[in-house]
């Protein structure tokens, strides 16, 4: 089971308005471990960031200049979540603005929804969650995910954050100390989800014991007098 934690920084709030994309962060997650697969490109939109947008991510319009095109880059991008669940915190938002470009591009690529399916953490944190903030940070210090790094916005790093609240969130308690095995995080708390056990190991086989045995076992009951616990009543 591939999956893809994605997150976005943009120029403004509204692809309608012609805001663009300008970072792009994935963290990959096969069968519920993180991996070390990530993708991380920013973006020259060939447009001035709102002042609102740049108090968030503090991505600036002269460090964009020398960035490459979303054209230039959507080929690579589009081959890293080909195929892939996209795990996405505001799904909605992010998937609006990579629509958005592929339309501009006019190349065939159609959209999202034709390349990958598509899984919203946010609702998934207002059903679990009803009536308490379901934002990022809020649920970081619910799961106990350090996000002390984060002081802005940042595509990357948000999506690596949303990858630990995702397996925290959908598969019970991923936090367990065993005397120091297993990966720690740097908070030295261990940060892997817990595995099930293969079903398809072989069945154990079951050793009956035999007459004898449990003539002899009888017995020694026997010596035990008459209010041994183990008695047959």
């Amino acid at each position: 089971m591939r999956q893809i934690v994605l997150d976005t920084e943009t120029t403004g709030l509204d692809p309608k308005q012609g805001h663009r994309i300008i970072e792009i962060g994935c963290v990959e997650i096969i069968n519920r471990r993180i991996t070390e697969n990530v993708y991380h490109q920013y973006i020259q939109p060939d447009r001035e960031i709102d002042e609102g947008a740049y108090e968030v991510h503090g991505i600036s319009n002269e460090f964009l200049e020398d960035k490459p095109r979303f054209k230039d880059i959507v080929d690579d991008f589009m081959q890293f979540v080909k195929d892939a669940e996209l795990v996405i915190h505001n799904a909605p938002f992010d998937v609006g603005f990579l629509d958005h470009e592929l339309k501009l591009l006019a190349s065939g690529q159609g959209v999202i929804a034709d390349h990958c399916t598509v899984t919203d953490t946010l609702v998934m944190a207002r059903q679990k969650h009803p009536g308490q903030k379901n934002n990022l940070d809020a649920l970081c210090k619910r799961y106990e995910v350090n996000n002390a790094q984060r002081e802005l916005h940042g595509a990357l790093l948000d999506a690596e954050l949303l990858a630990e609240v995702y397996l925290r969130m959908t598969g019970g308690q991923v936090t367990l100390s065993l005397g120091g095995q297993g990966d720690s995080s740097q908070d030295g708390k261990v940060s892997s989800p817990i595995r099930r056990l293969d079903s398809h190991r072989p069945v154990l086989k079951v050793i009956h014991a035999s007459a004898d045995e449990l003539s002899a076992h009888e017995e020694s009951l026997g010596r035990l007098g008459e209010n041994c616990i183990w008695t047959p009543s």
